[in-house]
């Protein structure tokens, strides 16, 4: 049976010290890993971060790559965010061109995905999607269409589902 390697994503609770972060990510380097999205931020206590790490890998090997941040000194938690037993977002703001031609266009894309307005000026409009993976590449396509000109996007975030 061939090795699956699919996109998982880890939530690594950590002290809030310099180089914690360079140090997580040197565990994933050391095994040939690339990191594919990554999210940190203060807890509400601003002693603490949690950083959301996506990788592809196989399940085996992302288990050892628990196992070895786990070993890290200023790791306090590191633990894996199954599919099912999470929810996974990512946010894109991207600017397009504003013309009467497109304005139609470009309010029908908002409002059938969900999306929002969140700035306007004379030459541009800048638009807000949340959404998983997924529903963000098929906007980005939807947004192309309309010439977007440039997009930032996040990093996955995610949280288990009730309480842990």
């Amino acid at each position: 049976m061939p090795t699956q390697f699919k996109e998982r994503a880890i939530a690594v609770i950590v002290n809030n010290r310099p180089d914690v972060l360079a140090r997580i990510a040197a565990t994933f380097s050391a095994r040939g890993f690339n990191i594919e999205s990554i999210s940190a931020n203060i807890t509400r206590d601003p002693a603490v971060t949690k950083i959301i790490i996506t990788t592809l890998t196989t399940p085996d090997t992302i288990a050892k790559v628990i196992k070895q941040l786990n070993r890290l000194v200023d790791v306090l938690e590191a633990k894996r965010l199954r599919r099912p037993d999470a929810v996974r977002r990512e946010m894109i703001i991207a600017r397009i061109p504003r013309t009467k031609e497109r304005q139609a266009a470009i309010r029908e894309i908002v409002e059938t995905r969900g999306g929002k307005v969140v700035n306007e000026q004379s030459d541009a409009t800048i638009l807000e999607f949340t959404g998983d993976k997924e529903e963000l590449e098929e906007i980005l396509t939807g947004l192309e269409a309309l010439g977007m000109e440039d997009f930032a996007r996040t990093g996955v975030i995610a949280l288990e589902r009730g309480r842990s």
